[in-house]
């Protein structure tokens, strides 16, 4: 067997057994390609790759500057591909059994605090269609946490009124469904039965959010749109598109909310992601702290 066509098997079981995203396959796919290069220049090929091997490509990544996280998630593929090949029983064992992680600095994300958070959602004027359209956008995002690329592509039957719930799609074309508290909900439904339609022009997407021409959203086009009304409402804080994903996030657990409750939101499949989070409720435990604590 080839190392091409063991590659090609593997990402054929990812797609259809596990519904992993195009991206993510995409970045397998070059992860293993760069390793069989790397192996064939030795005379080598991946079902024969042995654990000095690897430890060696990883530290000639690692010499030249690659970042950790980079070095780590082409780890993550091999360990995954590996165990593939012993299911398969083409090989005994596995290679990457006992390979390090690369140590991992984890930045915390950066937050609004609610104050901030209110100044943001008031700041587009409602008074005028794309007003409405990035209050509904902004609001939405708050209320449910969403990443950006989850809000571009919801479509006009994602939301049902009375339902409170959103049907989200998310990373490997998962589904899951996020509640929506009412004040969302009311602004996006005003959103849909006048802007929306204005903005439209004809046009017959089925996407929930449009541009000023009529066509869907975009993530190029919300992250003008989120960076000019936090100008407007004052915001000073260094900007990224999910600012109010993170910001959704460690408000509820400031709040009291359950972590695993949080996670099934967020839609992380490891807890261990949703627990950065944690770190930012410093008001949370705080508050924990002089209420319990015998000498706070």
């Amino acid at each position: 067997m080839t190392d091409a066509f063991m590659i090609n098997r593997f990402m054929d079981e990812l797609l259809v057994e596990h519904g992993l995203s195009a991206n993510t396959l995409e970045a397998y796919r070059q992860d293993l390609e760069g390793l069989s290069a790397f192996l064939a220049l030795r005379g080598g090929d991946l079902l024969r790759a042995d654990r000095e091997t690897l430890l060696c490509y990883l530290s000639a990544l690692t010499a030249r500057d690659m970042a950790a996280s980079s070095v780590a998630r082409k780890q993550s593929a091999f360990r995954r591909f590996y165990r593939h090949l012993v299911l398969r029983d083409e090989r005994e064992d596995d290679p990457t059994h006992l390979l390090d992680s690369p140590h991992l600095q984890r930045h915390l994300p950066q937050i609004l605090n609610e104050e901030e958070v209110e100044s943001l959602l008031n700041a587009p004027d409602r008074s005028t269609e794309l007003g409405l359209r990035d209050a509904a956008m902004l609001e939405l995002l708050y209320a449910t946490g969403l990443r950006v690329s989850e809000l571009i592509f919801l479509e006009t039957d994602s939301i049902e009124p009375g339902f409170g719930f959103v049907r989200v799609v998310g990373k490997g074309d998962k589904e899951r469904l996020v509640p929506v508290g009412e004040a969302a909900l009311d602004i996006v439904e005003k959103y849909r039965r006048s802007a929306r339609l204005l903005l439209l022009a004809g046009s017959p997407t089925r996407a929930l959010f449009v541009t000023a021409r009529g066509g869907p959203m975009t993530r190029q086009n919300f992250w003008y749109v989120i960076r000019r009304h936090a100008v407007m409402a004052g915001i000073t804080k260094p900007l990224s598109p999910h600012l109010l994903r993170h910001s959704f996030a460690s408000h509820l657990l400031n709040h009291g909310a359950d972590l695993r409750a949080v996670q099934m939101m967020l839609g992380h499949a490891d807890i261990s992601t949703t627990e950065i989070y944690t770190h930012l409720a410093q008001d949370r435990l705080k508050q924990i702290h002089r209420q319990l604590h015998p000498r706070a």
